[in-house]
């Protein structure tokens, strides 16, 4: 079979794709690939390896060789997996395989932020210490993680990943019930009393008609004013103009984001130019809290397993329509 990486450059470029050109006889790969040059790319392909390029059900009608379709990412929201169903497209996703590099940018961010890392190596770098008239210079401090209560919304292989970490900090750790349920699970605590009762909030849940602007005014005036909103998910989660009137009304007490729900961001998105424009209790990355070197790896040889799986008639990580 015949397979085409259409983004290749969403991946870094030390990353070995040897295991997946293994399971084709041709394997051609493309930077970035634009909606209108797929099919032309795509027209002899059996297989088309995709992370964030859309293919909708006009693209799929137009590739009658097309057999398979996998997603080098858990969110398939890029894909029209119905139509790609009726077509008899079969299409895989992939999970877990991020869980180390995202809980370890997790608790980098809170460690940097309760920790103050940086703020007592610049006391040292300016002589803050050398002229102390004592043994140590206390700065603004810093606090502990021990006793904060983490929320987290979203418990599948991340949200678990992030509360083992919690628990070895000695953190309470509550687990938010989905917003719509009316029952509680077991081990489960109901969406508005997370909301009430965390010092950080960490978002992990998919992108559904449910989620989106699942953090709004309304959910953010319920957090506590010290409380901590980090969002590793997916952007529009967040009600974008809300969060930042929260943050400059100090509603919060800061937010850490490394999605946002267009992406990449226009040079004028809102929380861009708030974060230009000094709002000093936001911090933004570029989507990158899922791309350690060792992630990415994983991920590829995890698209070479699902390409083993289809050959041999097998369902392994497939999604249904």
């Amino acid at each position: 079979m015949k397979a085409v990486f259409l983004d290749k450059q969403t991946f870094s470029e030390t990353i070995d794709l040897t295991l997946l050109s293994k399971q084709v006889i041709q394997l051609t790969y493309f930077d970035i690939t634009h909606a209108n040059d797929i099919v032309n790319r795509c027209v002899d392909a059996d297989i088309i390896i995709t992370n964030k390029v859309v293919l909708n059900a006009e693209i799929l009608a137009g590739l009658p060789k097309l057999k398979l379709i996998c997603i080098t990412a858990t969110g398939f929201n890029n894909v029209d997996i119905k139509a790609a169903e009726t077509l008899g497209i079969a299409v895989t996703n992939v999970s877990g395989y991020s869980s180390p590099s995202v809980s370890q940018y997790v608790f980098a961010q809170l460690l940097e932020y309760f920790q103050r890392i940086n703020h007592h190596n610049d006391n040292t770098i300016h002589g803050c210490w050398s002229t102390s008239n004592t043994f140590c210079y206390h700065g603004k401090g810093f606090s502990e993680l021990a006793g904060k209560t983490l929320g987290i919304v979203g418990y599948g292989n991340l949200g678990q990943a992030i509360a083992r970490i919690a628990q070895a900090f000695d953190m309470k750790v509550l687990v938010s019930e989905r917003v719509s349920s009316t029952v509680i699970r077991s081990g489960r605590v109901a969406f508005k009393e997370v909301i009430a009762q965390a010092d950080i909030i960490s978002l992990h849940c998919p992108q559904t008609k449910e989620t989106e602007q699942l953090i709004n005014s309304d959910v953010l005036v319920k957090m506590k004013k010290t409380a901590i909103l980090i969002n590793t998910a997916r952007g529009a989660l967040i009600d974008d103009i809300a969060l930042i009137d929260a943050l400059k009304n100090k509603q919060i007490a800061y937010a850490i984001l490394d999605v946002l729900n267009q992406e990449p961001p226009a040079a004028d998105h809102p929380l861009i130019n708030a974060m230009q424009n000094k709002l000093s209790n936001l911090k933004i990355t570029a989507h990158i809290a899922w791309a350690s070197e060792e992630s990415q790896q994983r991920l590829i040889n995890l698209v070479s397993d699902n390409i083993i799986a289809f050959k041999q008639g097998e369902r392994l990580n497939r999604l249904d329509g």
